[in-house]
């Protein structure tokens, strides 16, 4: 990426604790350090300049401390791999704290560092150093991260970093979150530090199977003569993509997939059944009625998903592959219902796939290709208005010689508008569905896409963009191409349809549901926004036709290194699935 920020070179020969700290990000192998200034960390802002050279990692400044997270968010979605994010003190902490929660819900790697005011409340400046000291600041975010650590000393600091590395990477996967004294940082470094190295700090190895647990997954999917699939959180790599398509096909087992989760399986496969959601559909809850065998891949609400689908579902024989119970608690309950499993292996899937692969002999023969994008809708010259449908078919339509990868779907998306045919062409939902994340996961996901020959491509709901736009400054600053579309049905809709519900099970008119929910009277400019922060944007346009000539002209702009918004007005909507998932009580499933 291009450097936008070249410090002056340094002629100082001192070394202070936090350029150890700097050094060992380096050591660590992190590219990128997203951020929002503060004095907490005021020492490891200096030495990322002065003493690394703003380089290995490259920091990227940020307008808000929920995008410095989000946008590390999205680097892993792609990557695999965690970027850093630092935050200040407990306030910026506070910010972020979103962010943090999403990624702990979606089970992603993320290291969060932050900084607190001097412990030592003798070495504290007068009112700001008071207010921005915590003594347990991690108590703020403990319920959704893997590990933190709040250490007392320079040698504790550095030991922390990698040990946190490891955590984070390690299935299942998660943010952690590390504080560094502000005194820690910014002590004089006067005799010689032991630095542990990263490299004698190995990831463990995943546990073996079990031989027995093993052989009965082969015997049941070898007697089952109707098993179903449940793909879930599995690897973006083509590799463990080919194995799975290798073995649903070697055992003709129908397949499921969700679209709060990145591509697990090509939907255009003949295996592929029921349309993804963010819900059970109606097929999908026919395929698991008629299933004589279920085995979830670290599939997100197992017991959600069969509820849904009726008591023969749920009365099914179930083998659960996940590692997932390892991050449970009582806080948030975001691992959902209890898992009533006839057989749990503790294993990642895509590790079980690829071991039982091996032992029936099966070898794939064909990996996923980077295929154009492909929708299932068909362009009309139709200039009247357009809803989600009509949105998805010009989209298609003008990026139909573009390798895209969907880095964001809107709630009201329906899983039949496009087919997904690698694990990169769609990444998925931000875990904890709250708003204002979808902006800074684009860009994270675009910074890692940065230089393929991947478009990285996001269809956002109007309100996360509202919430988020400013994130889009950092590509602005950073030079990161990507396409955004915003669905804008000037509402937040999700909360009209809740309010139709309460009208109609209390009699009360519907026609007041989009009252405190249209955002209208006056419209907001969208593209206006985009342009203040620096990106190129067009809009607003109403119908399919216009919206594919606009793509036209924003893909031109992508090519040249910029990222393009286009506001794209459409009717307020949701699948008839996606509004009864929302708004069913406990008791209620899929018809």
């Amino acid at each position: 990426m291009e450097k936008v920020e070249r410090p002056v070179i340094s002629e100082t020969t001192g070394l202070w604790g936090s350029d150890l700290i700097a050094e060992m990000l380096r050591a660590l192998d992190v590219e990128f350090v997203a951020l929002n200034p503060g004095s907490s960390f005021r020492g490891l802002h200096d030495s990322l300049v002065n003493h690394l050279g703003n380089e290995n990692p490259q920091m990227l400044l940020c307008l808000h401390e929920e995008h410095t997270v989000a946008i590390a968010h999205g680097w892993a979605k792609v990557t695999g791999r965690p970027m850093a994010a630092i935050v200040h003190a407990n306030v910026g902490l506070m910010h972020a704290t979103m962010s943090i929660y999403n990624a702990w819900c979606d089970r992603v790697p993320v290291m969060v560092f932050g900084a607190t005011g001097p412990v030592d409340a003798t070495e504290r400046r007068p009112w700001i150093d008071w207010i921005h000291t915590s003594r347990d600041q991690a108590a703020i975010v403990r319920p959704y991260v893997k590990w933190d650590d709040q250490p007392a000393s320079l040698s504790a600091s550095l030991e922390a970093m990698i040990r946190g590395a490891l955590i984070a990477k390690t299935a299942p996967m998660a943010p952690v979150y590390i504080c560094f004294d502000v005194a820690v940082q910014e002590e004089a470094v006067t005799a010689p530090i032991k630095t542990p190295d990263p490299r004698r700090f190995k990831l463990p190895v995943s546990q073996g199977l079990l031989p027995d647990a093993l052989a009965e997954l082969h015997t049941r999917l070898k007697e089952s003569r109707s098993p179903v699939f449940l793909m879930g959180r599995v690897s973006r790599s083509a590799d463990d993509w080919a194995y799975r398509v290798a073995l649903a096909e070697h055992f003709n087992a129908r397949v499921l997939t969700d679209i709060k989760l990145g591509a697990a399986f090509p939907t255009d496969h003949s295996l592929h059944s029921g349309t993804p959601g963010f819900f059970l559909s109606p097929d999908g809850a026919k395929v698991l009625n008629e299933a004589d065998l279920i085995v979830s891949f670290d599939w997100v609400d197992v017991a959600g998903t069969l509820k849904q689908a009726g008591a023969q579902a749920e009365n099914a024989p179930l083998v659960q592959l996940s590692v997932d119970h390892q991050l449970h608690n009582g806080w948030s309950l975001d691992h959902q219902a209890a898992v009533r499993a006839d057989l749990h292996i503790a294993a990642e899937p895509d590790i079980v796939i690829r071991t039982l692969c091996k032992e029936v002999g099966l070898t794939p023969q064909l990996k996923p290709q980077n295929l154009p994008a492909l929708s299932t809708g068909k362009l009309t010259d139709d200039l009247g208005p357009m809803d989600v449908d009509t949105l998805a078919a010009a989209l298609g339509d003008g990026l139909k010689n573009e390798v895209v990868s969907l880095v964001r779907l809107p709630l009201s998306w329906g899983g039949d508008l496009w087919h997904f045919r690698h694990p990169l062409d769609y990444l998925g939902y931000d875990g904890g569905a709250g708003i204002a994340s979808g902006p800074g996961m684009l860009v994270g996901a675009a910074l890692a896409l940065k230089g393929t020959d991947r478009l990285p491509v996001a269809v956002l709901g109007d309100g996360d963009y509202l919430m988020g736009v400013s994130a889009f400054w950092t590509a602005a600053r950073y030079g990161i191409p990507f396409l955004a579309i915003i669905a804008n049905n000037r509402s937040f809709y999700n909360d009209e349809i809740h309010q139709e519900k309460v009208a109609v099970s209390r009699e009360r008119p519907v026609e007041n549901k989009w009252i405190g929910q249209h955002i209208g009277g006056p419209d907001i400019d969208l593209a206006a926004m985009a342009r203040a922060q620096g990106v190129k944007a067009i809009g607003p346009v109403t119908n399919a036709r216009d919206l594919k000539s606009a793509i036209e002209v924003a893909l031109e702009d992508v090519r040249q290194g910029n990222a393009v918004v286009i506001d794209a007005r459409i009717t307020p909507g949701y699948s008839k699935a996606m509004s009864a998932g929302m708004t069913r009580t406990a008791d209620e499933t899929a018809e």
